[in-house]
């Protein structure tokens, strides 16, 4: 698998992928990103390359138990009642078919060079759709986790948080913000998606290597509230492709919601 790399004896073996979320959908038009605009009127002809990304806070790695070791994927901040959730690859928190929930997890938003400026988070609990958890299945390679109290804080307080997208279409202008294992920092790009099978989007842009896995691709972001609709992750197809040119989403529809519903009231009742 190319894009998750899980600390020695973390597991076995890692996988042998509404109208909306009810939430406040941020606006789209003259205030999106000034490259979002531009790709609408001009679409690329040609494949991208990653930048080095100079912000993004509500992004980070995820690591197991601390971070002297390797970060292994990538996870964001996403809106709940609870102020405690954060989104990812089902396969970065779940071993699939038939396996378990990975354990002892981190999330550590911002982190550059080990350096952890908005603190270290604790995974307190883990989401994946039953049809990843028995068969991996990539048409569900999507998880949420819940993340204990900081300081007697909740991550969002701290970064804030984007909305969920649900059934937003194949094509979206979306940024991409995620962690290289062989990289102490975050690479990002924009590019349009594309509709690589039923339930799969694809987004091609060089420079998304092992560790990028659950990396949120981020649409119709409002600069004015800092906010954008995840309506995507790396993963699903070929646990989120084979090159580092091209990655994969799996389709966030309603099994999407469904998991999110469920993270989210375990979320308020804990």
């Amino acid at each position: 698998m190319r894009r998750v790399m899980v600390a020695v004896g973390l597991v076995a073996a890692l996988c042998g992928g509404c109208a909306g979320s009810g939430l406040p959908r941020p606006v789209s038009n003259a205030t999106s990103w000034s490259r979002e605009r531009f790709l609408r009127a001009h679409p690329p002809s040609g494949t991208p390359t990653a930048e080095p990304a100079t912000f993004g806070k509500r992004v980070g790695a995820l690591f197991s138990h601390d971070t002297k070791g390797d970060h292994f994927c990538t996870a964001s901040a996403v809106d709940s009642p609870g102020r405690n959730l954060i989104i990812t690859a089902a396969h970065c928190v779940h071993a699939g078919g038939g396996g378990g929930y990975l354990r002892d997890l981190v999330f550590v938003p911002g982190y550059r060079n080990g350096a952890a400026p908005y603190g270290i988070w604790k995974v307190k609990a883990q989401f994946v759709d039953e049809g990843w958890a028995k068969d991996s299945d990539p048409d569900l390679d999507v998880g949420f986790a819940v993340l204990e109290p900081r300081d007697g804080r909740n991550i969002a307080d701290v970064l804030g948080s984007n909305l969920l997208g649900i059934n937003q279409g194949f094509g979206n202008i979306v940024r991409v913000t995620g962690y290289p294992t062989s990289s102490g920092e975050p690479v990002t790009c924009i590019n349009r998606t594309t509709q690589e099978l039923k339930y799969q989007m694809r987004f091609a842009c060089n420079g998304y290597p092992p560790g990028t896995s659950g990396s949120p691709w981020l649409t119709h972001y409002d600069p004015k509230t800092k906010r954008g609709e995840v309506v995507g992750v790396i993963g699903g197809y070929q646990l989120g492709g084979l090159v580092d040119a091209v990655s994969y989403s799996a389709y966030f529809d309603d099994d999407v919601r469904r998991l999110y519903e469920r993270a989210i009231g375990q979320s308020v009742a804990n």
